[in-house]
């Protein structure tokens, strides 16, 4: 049964109140688990998480379902999402709910549906911490059996059933029930961790730390001042040090290629001025553009902190460009998991909705993707928030700002707080905490003066720097700024925090441990896995470029254990699918009785369209699921793929004079075979006719636009341009100038080859400071690379002569076409390039691309029509 018709199920059997996510799950209960349905209900602005049960599975009617249990989300109710980073196949959920003293576990497959499911449990346990009056639940009392506590807010007295939750010592196995098929056996995995989940008071204590967050907006400078009154301010040194830095290098070098001295020359100030009482190892540091954030360790400690990984979130067209957006680094420290985030949001008093969305994007897109599955933001115990996050002072003058400020009277100014009015209109920061502000306005100061901005803008003064936090157990001991030091025009902001962190004693959890094992060891090698799978063709309708398709396929275990299931890859095959598409999950476990929902989704990209046009592909392929223990079954996938101009050679889209679509495929095949024919131009346009659209519509409507190239277009218009593009029509060309810009770039990144072959790339880079070696390598082009090369860059220097208008730059432009010039070869999916040798090889493609808009080359321009 769908999600859809499952949640309609559940609320026809809830009048009154309101079903707001419903979700199949496995219950966790001694050796066994078996199939329940969660529900998140709300009436009267409270909820409660509901665990139902069914005659039959899935149900069929309201009738079926029966309440086996509720505990209100209340302020004692807690939820952990646990993706148990040590299990080897890393494809489990496990959601565990507790209250009070009562807890109980579940299982969940990684799919949309439980992300929705987990999403809704958020935003029912922020209602709670929203709230700042009482919540009613005494209409759950219509409800015989739910797991209650002595709680003055909601009236409700403790009542555990004890078919909800079982005890931890519940290790006694059904095996005639098993041996009926009636009662599934649990993986061995789930059992050690339902087990060691329900035994965690025997072995693990809460410790406290010290972690000091610091913040600052260096505005370019280099680190003159010494850093030790700002790091060591506190008698105590720090367990954990969480640095964050924004606009560390504001050159054009630093935004086009993410490379800077200063990284180098602020880490060693950092270094120079943590606190001398304790000695300290560097966990992580990473750096986007001008965001820098690095996180220390006490030497003594580093053997407890596990699982580090940062990720970048950045803004721009493509994620090309951008010096605004944010940092991460996540670590586990002993059993609680930590995530610091450093965020330079977007400037400017007026945009605190572009704030507002740079925060949901970082919070949102980052993501630590080398755990499994793949842990965002959301999915740590501890978060640090930290920042220039330009939050302003509006509606108030800033002269009566500023006297407030010097006669202490923060609390008059702080009203006028954008962050603090947009988070409690609930629309950034749910569910986190900032400290009482009881410093000066951070920003904006005249640079190495404790004087307020002199300049003809008159800001009021404001708190742009801020530190937030989010979790349980941690206790804001200071939160300040540190005015001495003067080399910026921002102030930094520092806050220690009380961090209490979970710690295993080890040797009682491995008495626990082996106690379950010397269990689960009589349960192996009893019985063989057994699925069935709904299909075993998969047929999609027309794929298009760019839009994605997808399909489910159900795997139901038939058999009496649990199935561990995996695509694997093919002999000599590379990897499991082929590049236009995307199983999820791949692998994966399925108990008795149960299925498994997958899906299966094609999508052709700028990466996987050549070879679909020319031939050399077709939407075909064969997965091969195997079954651990079992036998593999084979499942094919096809299509029909709808040729389009984006994914065929610059040679055949100038050999062709009709739109794409008018072309039958064979012809397409036949001409990307002969392409090397057209090289002489004879017969043939002297740029592709897409390429004279875009550019000329550009050229009409777009010169004068404002940060063309570097502003994303919308992906419904870019859609739009395909099909005006591959149909052919009389109306105007579709969409914003935005959307035309990417849809070029987006034409080019997929053509087989780059207009500057692969071949080519080495005599460019080598030469790329001679612009007479760089000509003669643009002489030596085929006809159509050296005309829409030409065309592009005499383009480009037209966009250039507008500048005043459009706000581009030499620099810019040059940087982004030497990287779709000279667009890099594709590499494996499980391969990445060095950054300091990426950098290096971007900056010499740009300099390449530089001389063509800064110089005259009469020499070289062509005729642009050919007979």
């Amino acid at each position: 049964m769908g999600s859809v018709d499952l949640l309609s199920l559940v609320q026809s059997g809830f009048t009154g109140e309101t079903v707001l996510a419903c979700l199949e799950v496995s219950k966790m209960q001694g050796w066994v688990r078996t199939t329940r349905y969660l529900a998140i209900i709300s009436k009267s602005g409270s909820s409660a998480f509901f665990v139902l049960t069914s005659t039959r599975v899935p149900p069929i009617s309201p009738a079926d379902v029966s309440v086996e249990g509720i505990v209100p989300i209340d302020s004692n109710f807690k939820f952990e999402l646990d993706t148990e980073t040590q299990h080897e196949d890393g494809h489990d959920l496990y959601l565990s709910v507790s209250s009070n003293k009562s807890k109980l576990l579940f299982e969940m497959m990684p799919s949309s549906k439980s992300n929705a499911f987990v999403g809704e449990l958020y935003k029912a346990v922020d209602n709670v911490v929203r709230k700042s009056g009482p919540l009613e639940y005494n209409w759950l009392n219509r409800y015989p059996p739910v797991i209650r506590h002595d709680c003055s807010d909601n009236g409700l007295k403790e009542e555990v059933q004890d078919s909800v939750v079982d005890s931890p010592d519940s290790l006694s196995l059904p095996r005639e029930s098993i041996a009926k098929g009636s009662t599934p056996i649990a993986a061995r995995e789930s059992v050690i961790r339902y087990m060691m989940s329900k035994k965690e008071d025997q072995y693990m204590y809460k410790q406290s730390f010290r972690i000091f967050v610091g913040t600052w907006n260096v505005n370019g400078q280099s680190p003159t001042a010494d850093l030790t009154e700002w790091l060591s301010c506190d008698v105590d040194p720090p367990d954990i040090y969480a640095i964050g830095f924004q606009e560390l290098d504001l050159s054009t070098e630093a935004f086009l290629f993410n490379d800077t001295p200063r990284e180098n020359e602020w880490y060693k100030a950092v270094v120079s001025g943590l606190h001398n009482g304790a000695k300290y190892t560097r966990v992580k540091l990473v750096r986007l553009v001008g965001m820098m954030l690095v996180v220390f360790v006490q030497e003594k400690l580093r053997q407890y902190v596990t699982g580090v990984a940062c990720d970048t979130v950045g803004t721009g067209i493509m994620g090309k460009m951008g010096n605004k957006g944010g940092v991460g680094v996540r670590l586990d420290f002993h059993s609680t998991s930590i995530c610091f985030v450093n965020a330079h949001l977007a400037a400017h008093v007026e945009e605190y909705e572009r704030r507002n969305q740079d925060y949901r994007d970082i919070y949102s897109r980052m993501c630590f993707s080398s755990h499994h599955p793949p842990k965002t933001i959301k999915d740590h115990d501890h978060i640090y928030w930290l920042g220039d996050l330009n939050y302003r002072i509006t509606e108030i003058d800033p002269k009566y700002v500023k006297d407030c400020v010097e006669r202490d009277s923060f609390q008059k100014v702080l009203e006028y707080d954008q962050l603090i009015k947009q988070c409690r209109a609930q629309t950034v920061f749910v569910g986190f905490k900032e400290g009482s502000i009881t410093f000066k306005p951070t920003y904006k100061y005249d640079t190495g003066t404790d004087n307020w901005d002199s300049s003809e803008k008159n800001r009021a003064p404001a708190w742009c720097d801020r530190i937030l936090w989010k979790g349980e157990s941690i206790e804001q001991i200071e939160y300040r700024s540190h005015p001495f030091l003067k080399i910026s025009d921002h102030k930094p902001v520092s806050s220690l925090f009380d961090a209490k962190v979970r710690i295993i004693d080890a040797v009682k959890y491995r008495k626990i441990h082996e106690e379950v094992m010397k269990k689960l060891d009589k349960l192996e090698n009893e019985f063989l896995p057994q699925v069935t799978v709904e299909t075993t063709e998969i047929t999609f309708d027309t794929v298009q470029f760019l839009v994605p398709q997808s399909k489910n396929l159900i795997i139901a275990n038939t058999g009496q254990v649990p199935v561990k299931f995996e695509f694997i890859k093919k002999l000599d095959d590379p990897y499991y699918c082929k590049d236009w598409l995307n199983i999820e999950p791949y692998l994966g476990d399925v108990i008795p009785g149960e299925k498994c929902e997958v899906k299966v989704e094609v999508r052709v990209d700028k990466k996987s369209a050549y070879k679909l046009n020319s031939g050399q592909d077709q939407l075909y392929d064969i997965l091969v699921l195997h079954l651990e223990g079992g036998k593999d079954i084979f499942i094919t996938v096809s299509g029909n793929y709808e040729r389009s101009c984006f994914g065929t050679s610059l040679e055949t889209l100038a050999s062709i004079k009709e739109p794409i679509r008018e072309i039958s495929l064979g012809s397409i095949i036949d001409k990307e075979k002969k392409k090397d024919s057209f090289s002489s131009g004879e017969g043939t346009y002297a740029v592709p006719k897409e390429v004279w659209f875009l550019v000329d519509h550009l050229y009409r409507h777009g010169t004068k636009a404002k940060h063309l190239f570097v502003q994303p277009g919308l992906h419904s218009e870019i859609y739009d341009i395909r099909d005006w593009l591959d149909n052919g029509s009389q109306e105007s060309l579709p969409g914003s100038v935005y959307s035309v810009a990417e849809a070029l770039l987006l034409l080019f990144e997929s053509c087989p080859e780059p207009v500057i072959p692969y071949e080519m790339h080495t005599a460019c880079l080598n030469c790329a400071s001679n612009f007479m070696q760089c000509k003669q390598i643009i002489q030596g082009l085929t006809y159509h690379r050296k005309n829409v090369f030409i065309y592009l860059c005499s383009f480009l220097r037209e966009l250039l002569s507008h500048s005043d208008d459009n706000g581009l730059d030499t620099k810019t432009l040059a940087a982004l076409f030497g990287g779709i010039f000279m667009r890099d070869k594709p590499v494996p999916r499980d391969v990445s390039k060095p950054r300091s040798s990426q950098q290096q090889l971007d900056r010499k493609k740009s300099i390449f691309i530089y001389h063509f808009l800064v110089n005259d080359y009469p020499d070289l321009l062509p005729p642009l029509v050919s007979s």
